[in-house]
């Protein structure tokens, strides 16, 4: 896609969507000796995801897993849209679209890997991260250079306000 066609879609972004594993986070999944699930994430991540909100862009999770530290990073940043246990993510399109109000067009999906696919061909823009698998990569509109769970959400949230106009006005508050 030419950076022309990218800054246009980036435009009329008004919900970015996140997958969990391998794009908030490295793909890790750690496990202590009680079985208790950790998850590393990423704090430039989450200071772009508040930013987004900050700027009116709605931001929401689609993910196949379930996680209670999923649940405390959404709470933490003030995730309100938040689908877990997803197997089927393009099946629920229509219920994000109804939910926020916003049409596939107008939204973007992260993702790294097959899962991921149907519904990166459902949406106005479908972002890879650098290190997603092969097949996402050659179908997804952009490619961030992070990898996944290093700043590739953050990447793209940037780029949204960047495209919007709003980068400027909110960093002077820092």
């Amino acid at each position: 896609m030419k950076n022309s066609e990218l800054s246009e879609k980036l435009k009329s972004i008004e919900l970015l969507l996140l997958d969990v594993d391998g794009v908030l986070t490295d793909g890790a999944i750690i496990y202590s000796h009680d079985g208790q699930e950790t998850k590393i994430f990423n704090v430039k991540d989450g200071l772009g995801i508040k930013l987004a909100m900050e700027a009116g862009i709605k931001v929401g999770i689609v993910t196949g897993r379930k996680s209670p530290a999923l649940d405390h990073r959404c709470r933490d940043l003030g995730i309100q849209y938040s689908f877990k246990g997803i197997q089927d993510k393009a099946k629920i399109l229509a219920k994000i679209a109804k939910q926020t109000g916003v049409a596939p067009e107008q939204t973007a999906y992260i993702g790294d890997d097959l899962p991921d696919l149907p519904l990166m061909r459902r949406v106005g823009l479908s972002v890879a991260v650098a290190d997603a698998s092969e097949t996402v990569l050659q179908n997804a509109d952009w490619t961030t250079s992070a990898t996944g769970g290093c700043g590739a959400v953050r990447e793209v949230c940037e780029a949204l306000l960047k495209a919007r106009g709003e980068w400027e006005k909110l960093i002077d508050q820092f």
